[in-house]
């Protein structure tokens, strides 16, 4: 006579732990920097890996996230969204663990105490599986950026036409035609003209701001030139 397999319950084997990872991106030297940090302990101890760790017992996954990059770019004021969940067996060699990992934009690459920021491409060494957590968050932020008007968490509350032209080639890779960039830019009514220039090595720029500094839908490269 066959046994039948003993039904699960929900609290069988229950020993997996849950964490947050944190990918910090700004632009810096004409480059997608990421913001890494040394491991502490364990195995993977002295490696870079991104900011994060265990989520508490009374936390949310957002209140993680945002306790792990306060911790480490304190005062950041960086746009976060939940990337995605990173869960496969031995990702972490020490224990099970599944990973929430959040995408952080920040304007500039602050400096901090024991972070480090590090060119994204080619892609640094890092603990775990966090290059597979940096290819994710490259691909997002590439995706967002033709489709929404994201590029706003990479610049200042204002800035020039040029440089908003720069964070798109920066991060796409990619050359943009000056005219059609403007023209269609300007045409989706996303920025405001403050009525100010900057001086420059050529005549002044118009200074421009971000109608709304919120994320929406919008196709501002709908083609991918």
């Amino acid at each position: 006579m066959t046994t039948a397999p003993a039904r699960p319950t929900a609290y069988a084997d229950a020993t997996v732990a849950v964490a947050v990872d944190v990918v910090p991106l700004a632009l810096h030297e004409g480059a997608v920097h990421a913001a890494v940090v040394r491991v502490e302990h364990g195995v993977a101890r002295s490696r870079l890996a991104f900011p994060g760790g265990r989520v508490r017992e009374n936390e949310s996954l957002d209140d993680a996230a945002s306790r792990w990059l306060d911790g480490t770019l304190p005062g950041s004021r960086a746009h976060v969204e939940q990337l995605y969940t990173f869960g496969e067996p031995g990702r972490d060699p020490a224990s099970r663990v599944v990973s929430v990992a959040y995408l952080a934009l920040l304007p500039r690459a602050l400096p901090s105490d024991g972070v480090l920021w590090v060119p994204c491409e080619p892609a640094p060494r890092l603990a775990y599986d966090h290059r597979t957590i940096l290819h994710t968050a490259l691909e997002r932020l590439r995706a967002k950026l033709a489709y929404t008007n994201l590029a706003w968490a990479l610049l200042d509350e204002s800035f020039t036409l040029g440089e908003l032209q720069q964070v798109y080639e920066t991060v796409l890779g990619l050359a943009l035609d000056r005219r059609n960039f403007r023209k269609r830019i300007l045409a989706l009514g996303l920025l405001k003209p403050l009525g100010t220039t900057r001086g420059g090595a050529h005549r002044p720029a118009q200074l421009y701001r971000f109608a709304t500094r919120r994320p929406i839908t919008v196709g501002v490269l709908p083609d991918r030139e």
